[in-house]
């Protein structure tokens, strides 16, 4: 049985015929051979295509959601993160290079989600073998006898306690050559190995810390704080560190209102950067 059809008639200026048409068109809806305006009002009506502004992220959302993107891959959420990468590639403002950099993520299938295979090493406590591409374009192999996961200004890293030590040369902290902190999205390969689990976790230093002011009251306790008192018009804080440079970057970041009391290598390392600091600024 043929279904009930209505008929409307339009005013349309000018040349808009030939629009509608040209839309049908591009949609692919046609009556034979010519496109459809009336079955391209018909798709309109049942909400099959969009009218108006077209949906598209600005940059600002484009920015988030490149945030979103990386948090997904470093917490083993491959194929989340690649459909918000998809959305991006559809709806994002995008220059030349970005497109390419998510096209590349999009597309390449070696993204494997090495956060859940050494989750599960970690759980079972199993030693195992990581190839690295290092920022200066090396590949370094570590025997990782520890790993444990943190999360440091925006992304998770994995930090690990391995046996090979050659790759650092001059060492600031010898107490601490066995601990490496490597990006989740720069790890090529893992395998389990024989041996040891490390049970005694990182290496680290004990590291004290005053502050000033406002921080006297203000400061929040982290996780790896041995003790924290007050004592006058100062906090001191007995922290337990694993990797001074992520504490160097928060003491700059409090500026005058924190200072590495001991020990005397940690401060000798911060005063040489604060020198050069001035340098730059010709103080």
């Amino acid at each position: 049985m043929n279904r009930r059809k209505e008929t409307i008639t339009l005013s349309i200026p000018s040349g808009t015929k030939e629009q509608l048409e040209e839309i049908a068109r591009c949609l692919g809806i046609f009556w034979g051979k010519s496109p459809s305006i009336s079955g391209l009002l018909v798709a309109i009506a049942q909400q099959e295509f969009e009218v108006g502004e077209p949906f598209a992220l600005n940059s600002t959302q484009v920015a988030a959601l490149q945030q979103a993107v990386r948090l997904l891959q470093d917490s083993g959420f491959v194929e989340q993160a690649q459909t918000l990468s998809s959305l991006l590639l559809e709806r994002g403002k995008l220059d030349p290079p970005m497109r390419q950099l998510l096209l590349q993520q999009v597309s390449h299938q070696a993204t494997e989600a090495w956060r859940i295979l050494i989750d599960q090493f970690r759980q079972n406590q199993q030693p195992f073998h990581l190839l690295y591409g290092s920022g200066q374009g090396e590949d370094l192999a570590f025997t990782v006898r520890y790993a444990e996961i943190a999360f440091e200004e925006k992304r998770f890293y994995l930090n690990i306690w391995c046996d090979e030590t050659e790759d650092i040369k001059n060492p600031d902290f010898p107490e601490l050559i066995h601990n490496r902190c490597l990006r989740l999205d720069k790890i090529k390969g893992v395998v389990p190995v024989n041996g040891h689990w490390r049970h005694d976790g990182l290496d680290t230093i004990i590291v004290y810390l005053h502050f000033y002011r406002g921080m006297v009251k203000a400061y929040e306790a982290r996780p790896n704080d041995i003790n924290s008192q007050e004592m006058g018009d100062v906090r001191q804080v007995e922290r337990r560190v694993s990797n001074p440079f992520w504490l160097i970057r928060e003491v700059l970041r409090y500026g005058e209102d924190c200072v590495v009391v001991s020990p005397e290598n940690l401060r000798s390392l911060i005063r040489e950067k604060l020198k050069t600091l001035c340098q730059r600024y010709d103080l």
